[in-house]
């Protein structure tokens, strides 16, 4: 006997009267011809089935396909529901299943609590679960948990599979650079683009440099292999890139278990083949190339990896120039007493006539800050006290404090739901009473996140420039002078730094006050 499922009906905000609008996702994670049909039946089915019911409103079909399941921001159709759904286009959604609509449990809930506030259920058939009744996310959680261990599941055997491929040299490429097409079993030379990739090796090995090449290309007009623009790093990747010597290294990249892709740099194997197509470039100048490349890094003090490439200095960025309002780059220069970081404002580097503001060492911006902050310890009940009064005493409200008491009830909720779940888990206390209590609780820390986001958004300047100059005040009372400088306090207290002339900087900090420095 067949097995009916009755679903809820859900209320319309649209009005008694009026009917539902509800729309179907649907997703295949592969573009195979399989996969494609049953895609066709899922679209087929639904339209058919919201249509055939009186009540219900067709407010359209979302579907992805070949694409995967564990990242919703890889799924266009999925985030153009989401859209309309914040439009009020949609009132109900129906998918197939847990595992169709989203692999990645963070991703589920996440959409699921977003639609929840938009006022939009969702019905999951297979698991026979309506957002719009639920009494728990516990069960919907567990749920949501397996669908991501079977895409974990699936993903290994296809890694599995794939490493075969590597190891037998039978997998096939997924993208072919440039100079390159893909013709379903090897790849074939594209002539023109050829010609391209064989003059940037041999510029670069006459001693032309890598941005000058790509200036070059692009005032010639010269199309990338996706028609953008020409910059260091493409001319770099494709002097960095094997295949152009015929030969080919397989899992340059990874997944990891959170489904992020990462560079390999040892933590999985590779796989090296040889003569695996035609090759455009020699070996010889290959390794050339990359030779010059690497003495030229060498030379500037730049190693691949540091915090050069990462940008994560913590003046990159917040350096701006006085006269032309940029903002500065670190570049390494020589004297000759040796090598020296400095910070150059960008405009003056490309035209000398648009900026004529000079470089400043980096060491003399650190000891500029190391003076600044020292003569704040020093004289704080002169400096920052009066400010931090004056503007305790203009905000006249008392958020900071409200967010205080908010985040200790949060704290609170977090242990007294880590306690509940021992106590069920432990037998003291059965699965009807732990739902009961969980969604209570559950239910007390969205109002407080509510509460403590609904502050934020209403918070004045004067509020936060109070907590800053609180905070501010507080280490300078309790600190003791600075011997040298300290990257961490500068990307706590400062938001940037001014320059008007080489001798002259000004730190503009957080708590709203700017002060002045010679160096």
């Amino acid at each position: 006997m067949k097995k009916v499922t009755k679903i809820d009906k859900v209320q319309s905000v649209t009005g008694k009267n009026q009917k539902l609008r509800v729309a179907a996702y649907c997703r295949v994670s592969t573009s195979n011809d399989a996969q494609l049909e049953s895609l066709e039946t899922q679209k087929a089915h639904y339209e058919s089935y919201i249509t055939s019911r009186d009540d219900w409103q067709f407010a359209g079909l979302y579907f992805d396909e070949g694409i995967t399941g564990t990242k919703k921001e890889k799924r266009p159709e999925l985030m153009r529901m989401m859209q309309d759904c914040a439009a009020k286009k949609i009132d109900f959604i129906i998918t197939k299943s847990i595992s169709r609509f989203s692999r990645n449990t963070t991703d589920c809930l996440e959409l699921v609590r977003k639609l929840l506030e938009l006022d939009v259920p969702i019905y999951f058939e297979k698991e026979n679960i309506n957002t719009g009744s639920m009494e728990s996310e516990l069960f919907f959680t567990i749920l949501s948990s397996m669908a991501e261990g079977e895409s974990t599941s699936i993903s290994e055997n296809s890694k599995w599979s794939i490493k075969k491929r590597f190891q037998n040299g039978t997998y096939k490429l997924g993208c072919a650079p440039y100079g390159y097409r893909w013709d379903g079993r090897t790849l074939r030379i594209l002539p023109e683009q050829a010609e391209i990739v064989k003059r940037i090796f041999a510029e670069v090995l006459a001693g032309k440099g890598t941005d000058a090449i790509a200036k070059e290309l692009d005032a010639e007009g010269v199309p990338t292999k996706r028609g953008g623009k020409w910059t260091t790093t493409s001319v770099r990747s494709i002097l960095a890139n094997e295949k152009y010597t015929g030969d080919v290294i397989f899992q340059k990249t990874y997944t990891d278990e959170s489904f992020n892709r990462h560079t390999n740099n040892g933590e999985r194997d590779m796989y090296y083949i040889q003569e695996h197509h035609e090759a455009i470039i020699s070996r010889e100048d290959f390794e050339a190339a990359g030779l010059l490349i690497s003495q030229r890094a060498t030379e500037k003090g730049i190693q691949r990896g540091n915090l050069k490439y990462q940008q994560r200095y913590a003046f990159s960025g917040k350096v701006i120039c006085g006269e032309c309002g940029d903002t500065f780059r670190r570049r390494m220069h020589s004297s000759t007493y040796g090598k020296y970081a400095a910070w150059c404002c960008n405009t003056h580097l490309t035209d000398t006539n648009k900026c004529s503001m000079l470089f400043i060492k980096d060491e003399d911006l650190r000891m500029a800050f190391v003076t600044v902050l020292n003569k704040l310890i020093y004289s704080h009940k002169l400096v920052l006290k009066p400010y931090v009064s004056a503007l305790q005493h203009n905000t006249g409200d008392e958020n900071l404090v409200r967010i205080q008491h908010l985040e200790r009830l949060m704290e609170q909720n977090t242990e007294q739901r880590e306690t509940l779940t021992k106590l069920m888990a432990q037998g003291y206390i059965d699965q009807v009473l732990y739902n009961s209590e969980m969604n209570a609780l559950l239910a007390q820390a969205n109002t407080y996140r509510d509460d403590i986001e609904i502050i934020n958004s209403t918070m004045t300047g004067d509020s936060s420039r109070v907590f800053e100059a609180e905070r501010l005040l507080h280490f300078t009372e309790r600190g003791s002078m600075l011997q040298e400088y300290s990257e961490e306090l500068f990307e706590r207290f400062v938001d940037h730094i001014h320059v008007y002339s080489r001798q002259e900087v000004g730190f503009v900090m957080k708590c709203g006050l700017t002060f002045k420095e010679m160096i």
